[in-house]
């Protein structure tokens, strides 16, 4: 149902514009907060799906990018993260996602991504399944222990040929000798104009055609691929869990609402309300490395 409503879209180019749409669900009631209620649905739910976004990583001290102070140099994310930059200047997009890397390199998982990952193992144990669809492109959920994620946004850690069309991962630092020391974000800070051919090259079958990020940009359509597993784990889950994620970005925002139209738990976690918190049916406030560990603890109801 979900990918059919994407390919109506065309497939769900990423942007951040909120979606003019009418009601899934007619509301009755706001969300709740009742943590004991929650852990009671949560411990009869097979299927859980759980949803995250970049609220997630910046626990871990990740910039998000996102908003008035997203800035990198005198640019936000959506300047720099679409094909047309990269057309443009590939060096200054290189740059960009460079530093990006550094960073995410540094940082390790925290509560939150540890809760998810051991609530998966836990639960696999007992017949049931977690998975995890994430909007983000770093690598903190494996890295944690979450086996199954899908990532709709791709990954930093990849690279994608823009000649042959080669994927590989790639957790080279730095990912080319051109790029060392690059990436400053200081808003002063002078463009390294690197010539492309010192840029990161694909080194398949002597292809040496120019790299770029293997992420979702701006503008680009997602991997029909990823929303065809995305649209089977939403079908089938008698739970939804949405973490860290603003709701802004279409068509990932459209997900958990879906999820509700059909009568299925939505529980939100975040710092703060969302355009779509009306629409779930719990809503849980605060940091998600603090309140996601308590919602995801055994209940005592599971076997040990």
């Amino acid at each position: 149902m979900i990918l059919r409503k994407l390919f109506a879209i065309g497939l769900g180019p990423r942007v951040s514009s909120v979606v003019t749409r009418g009601p899934l669900v007619e509301m009755t009631k706001s969300a709740s907060s009742d943590m004991s209620e929650f852990r009671t649905v949560f411990s009869k739910a097979k299927h859980i799906a759980i949803i995250t976004g970049a609220g997630v990583s910046a626990e871990s001290g990740i910039p998000t990018f996102r908003g008035s102070s997203g800035y990198w140099r005198k640019w936000l994310s959506q300047d720099i993260a679409t094909p047309e930059a990269f057309f443009r200047n590939p060096s200054l997009v290189w740059e960009f996602y460079h530093y990006r890397r550094e960073i995410m390199q540094s940082k390790r998982p925290n509560a939150a991504h540890l809760a998810i990952a051991e609530c998966e193992a836990r639960l696999r144990k007992q017949g049931r399944s977690v998975v995890v669809i994430t909007q983000v492109i770093d690598d903190l959920h494996h890295q944690a222990g979450s086996t199954h994620v899908l990532k709709i946004h791709g990954s930093l850690f990849e690279t994608r040929c823009v000649s042959c069309g080669h994927v590989t991962v790639n957790q080279r630092s730095p990912i080319c000798a051109a790029l060392e020391g690059k990436g400053s974000p200081e808003p002063d800070a002078s463009d390294a104009k690197i010539p492309p051919e010192l840029l990161p090259r694909c080194e398949k079958n002597n292809c040496h055609g120019l790299l770029r990020p293997n992420v979702i940009w701006f503008g680009e359509t997602l991997d029909s691929h990823v929303l065809t597993k995305v649209e089977a784990v939403l079908d089938t889950c008698d739970l939804c869990l949405v973490v860290g994620t603003s709701s802004i970005v279409y068509p990932a925002a459209m997900f958990a609402p879906q999820v509700a139209s059909r009568g299925v738990p939505v529980a939100e976690f975040n710092t703060n309300t969302t355009p779509e918190t009306a629409r779930f049916t719990y809503h849980f406030q605060g940091p998600c490395g603090t309140v996601l560990p308590l919602a995801l603890a055994c209940h005592e109801s599971e076997v040990k």
